[in-house]
C-alpha cells in the first residue's frame, strides 16, 4: 500500500516535468508510506513518478518504486494476491525476475499482455506505468476501485495521484470549485465518482484504465462490470449445496488476503461479516492474527456496545484481542487531524479513521475487514424495501401530478415533526425506476433542498453536470437481471464503492495502515453470481453458517446495529444533530469549504 503520483507533459509545447512539483505532491502523501520515498524523471523530462512506500511484500530495497525494467516503468498501489501463480507463469515463459515484489510481476505482465493482463490480477490496485517503447503512459484501477486513482489534464500535461489534496499541493491545478461535487455530496453523503469536489479533477473510475500519449488522455476503458458479472450469473446454473458454495469461495478469497510478509490483523465487531472473516482466516491457517475492537463509554450497556461480543468471539477462536477505548475528549482532539485525512467531504468514515488509530498503535501494517458483506448478502434494508416498492410505485408514477402533490404534503409534514423524513414523499416521483428508487432509499437530501444548502446557481448547475439518476442507472447497464441483483450492483456501485471504500482508504492511510477487504473481490462476486441472481429476500444466514463450525449463536441472532460512533452525545454542546447524518453533513461541508474552513 502506497501513495503514487505521475507527470506527464504529453503535449509538445507543454513545460517539462518540475520536479519540484512532483516531489511535493508525493509529500502530501507522507502518512500513505512511511517506509520510503523516491522520484524518477525520463531523460527527456517530458514524464516522472512520484512515489511512498508501504512495505507489505518483499520489503528488501529491491522492491522499491519507481520501478523501471527494460523501458518499463511503474508506480503502484495496492496489493496482487495471486502474484506468485502470475510470477511461476511469466517464470515459465523464460522472464526472469530480480526482486520478491507483486510490483515486478505487474511490470514483466504489463510488457507481456499489455492491458489484457487486467484480466489475470486478483487485488486491489491502483498503478501508471510508463511505456518507453510506444511513448505512451497506462493507468489503471482495480475492479471494485478500492484503492484510488485521480487525474488532471491541463495545458497539455496529465498528473495524477493517490489523493485530491496531494493534486492540489503540487500548486499547479486550479482550485475551481465543481458545482457537480457539491450536489453530489448533499445528495449522497458522499462525493460520485467519477467526480470530485474540483472541476479540473476526476477519479479514473473503477474497473477501468486509460492511455494517454502524444495525442492526449484517451477515454477511460472499462473493463470489469459488476451488473454485467452479476448478468452472467443467470447463463450458469445454481450451486447444488449454496452454503458449500459460499464457504468455499470466500475461505479462497480470505486465504488470498492473508498473503503478506508482515503480520496481519482483523477488525472485529460483534457482526456477521467481521466474525465471518475472523473465523474463515482462521481456518484458513492464520495462527497469529491479532484482532481489535473500539469500545465507547456512551454505549455500555446498550444493544450498539459491540465490544462484550467481540470478546466473547475472540475468546472462541483464540486469537489475541486488543479493546481500545474511545472518549470524548480524545475525539474532539483528534478532529481537525481527521479533517485534514478526509480527501473529499464524507458523512461516514470516522469508525474507519479510530479503528485504524488503534490498530497501528497495536503494532500492526495490515488489517482485514468485513466491509462488504451488507453488498453481497443482503444486509441492507434496501434488499427488501426497493424490490417491494418498485410494482406499486410504477404504477402511481404514471399518475399525473401525484407524486408532487405527495412530495408537496410529505414536506409540511417533515417541517412540523422531526419524526417524519422529507425524502419519503419522493418515492412516487422517482420510484418508476430502479435508479429513482433507491436515489430516495440512499439519499441524504433531496434535490429541492440543495438551493437552500449551497445556492440556487450552484445546485442548478451541479444537478445538471452530475446527472444522478444517469450515473446510478449506468451501472445497471446491462441489467443484471433479478431484483436481488439490482440491489447488490446498486449498493456495491456507489455505497460501498463511493462511501465504504473510500473512507476506509483515508481513514486507514491516515495512520498507514493497509485494510484489506476480502468480501469485495471480483472473483468472489465471479464465483458466487449463480447463487446471488437467485436469492430472494435480505439476511446474512448463508455467510454466518459458512465457517465451519458456523458462527456462535449470540452472533448470528444479535440484531443488526452497524459499527458507529456516538457522534450525538459527543457533540451535543455544539447544537443537536437532526435526521443524524444530516445534520452532521451541514457541518463536514462548513469545515472543509465553508467561509470558516479548517475551525471546529
Amino acid at each position: 500500500m502506497c501513495g503514487i503520483n505521475a507527470i506527464y507533459a504529453w503535449r509538445d509545447g507543454a513545460p517539462p516535468v518540475d520536479t519540484a512539483e512532483l516531489t511535493a505532491t508525493r509529500d502530501a502523501m507522507c502518512s500513505r508510506g512511511p517506509d520510503g520515498a523516491d522520484v524518477w524523471t525520463a531523460p527527456d523530462g517530458r514524464i516522472g513518478f512520484g512515489h511512498r512506500r508501504l512495505a507489505i511484500i518483499d520489503l528488501s530495497p529491491s522492491g522499491a518504486q519507481p520501478m523501471a525494467r527494460d523501458g518499463h516503468v511503474i508506480v503502484f498501489n495496492g496489493e496482487i494476491y495471486n502474484y506468485r501463480e502470475l510470477r511461476a507463469k511469466l517464470e515459465s515463459d523464460g522472464v526472469r525476475f530480480t526482486s520478491q515484489s507483486d510490483t515486478e510481476v505487474l511490470l514483466r505482465l504489463y510488457a507481456a499482455r499489455g492491458a489484457e493482463m487486467l484480466h489475470d490480477l486478483r487485488g486491489m490496485f491502483a498503478f501508471a506505468i510508463w511505456d518507453g517503447a510506444q511513448r505512451r503512459l497506462f493507468l489503471a484501477r482495480d475492479p471494485y476501485g478500492i484503492k484510488p486513482l485521480y487525474y488532471a489534464d491541463a495545458g497539455g500535461t496529465l498528473r495524477a495521484a493517490s489523493q485530491v489534496r496531494a493534486l492540489i499541493a503540487g500548486g499547479a491545478i486550479s482550485k475551481q470549485f465543481d458545482p457537480a461535487g457539491a450536489a453530489g455530496f448533499f445528495l449522497r453523503g458522499t462525493v460520485p465518482e467519477p467526480f470530485t469536489i474540483y472541476r479540473d479533477i476526476q477519479a479514473l473510475p473503477a474497473g477501468s484504465y486509460c492511455f494517454a500519449d502524444a495525442n492526449g488522455v484517451h477515454e477511460p476503458v472499462r473493463y470489469f462490470s459488476i451488473a454485467e458479472t452479476l448478468r452472467q450469473g443467470l447463463d450458469r446454473p445454481g450451486p447444488a449445496d449454496p452454503e458449500a458454495a459460499v464457504h468455499d469461495a470466500v475461505l479462497e478469497s480470505v486465504r488470498y488476503h492473508l498473503v503478506a510478509d508482515v503480520p496481519v490483523g482483523a477488525f472485529l465487531s460483534a457482526g456477521i461479516d467481521s466474525t465471518a472473516v475472523v473465523a474463515l482466516a482462521r481456518e484458513a491457517g492464520a495462527a497469529a492474527l491479532q484482532t481489535m475492537t473500539l469500545r465507547f463509554p456512551e454505549y455500555r450497556g446498550r444493544i450498539n456496545d459491540e465490544a462484550p461480543l467481540a470478546e466473547l468471539v475472540a475468546r472462541h477462536y483464540g486469537v489475541p484481542h486488543t479493546v481500545r477505548d474511545l472518549t470524548r475528549d480524545e475525539f474532539r482532539r483528534e478532529l481537525p487531524r481527521v479533517f485534514e485525512a478526509m480527501d473529499q467531504p464524507s458523512v461516514d468514515g470516522l469508525n474507519s479513521y479510530f479503528i485504524s488509530k488503534a490498530a497501528r498503535e497495536a503494532g500492526l501494517k495490515v488489517a482485514l475487514s468485513g466491509t462488504g458483506g451488507d453488498e453481497l448478502f443482503g444486509g441492507y434494508t434496501s434488499f427488501r424495501d426497493i424490490p417491494r416498492w418498485m410494482p406499486a410505485t410504477r404504477v402511481l408514477a404514471r399518475v399525473p401530478l401525484l407524486g408532487d402533490a405527495i412530495a408537496r404534503g410529505n414536506a409540511a409534514l417533515a417541517r412540523r415533526s422531526r419524526h417524519v423524513s422529507p425524502k419519503m414523499g419522493e418515492i412516487v416521483r422517482y420510484g418508476s425506476s430502479w435508479a429513482g428508487a433507491y436515489l430516495v432509499k440512499r439519499g441524504r437530501f433531496l434535490a429541492s433542498e440543495l438551493p437552500s444548502l449551497i445556492g440556487e446557481d450552484v445546485a442548478r448547475e451541479g444537478l445538471r453536470r452530475l446527472d444522478m439518476l444517469g450515473l446510478i442507472d449506468r451501472e445497471l447497464q446491462p441489467d443484471p437481471g433479478t431484483p436481488y441483483a439490482r440491489v447488490v450492483a446498486l449498493e456495491s456501485s456507489f455505497y460501498l464503492r463511493n462511501q465504504l471504500l473510500r473512507d476506509m482508504d483515508w481513514g486507514s492511510m491516515a495512520h498507514s495502515l493497509e485494510v484489506r477487504v476480502p468480501l469485495v473481490d471480483a472473483h468472489l462476486l465471479g464465483t458466487l453470481a449463480p447463487l446471488l441472481v437467485r436469492r430472494r429476500g435480505r439476511g446474512k444466514e448463508i455467510l454466518a453458517a459458512a465457517p465451519r463450525p458456523p458462527l456462535p449463536e449470540a452472533i448470528r441472532g444479535r440484531r443488526k446495529t452497524g459499527f458507529t460512533l456516538p457522534i450525538h452525545e459527543w457533540l451535543r454542546d455544539e447544537g443537536p444533530l437532526e435526521h443524524g447524518k444530516r445534520s452532521w453533513a451541514k457541518r463536514v461541508y462548513e469545515v472543509m469549504f465553508g467561509p470558516s474552513r479548517g475551525s471546529w
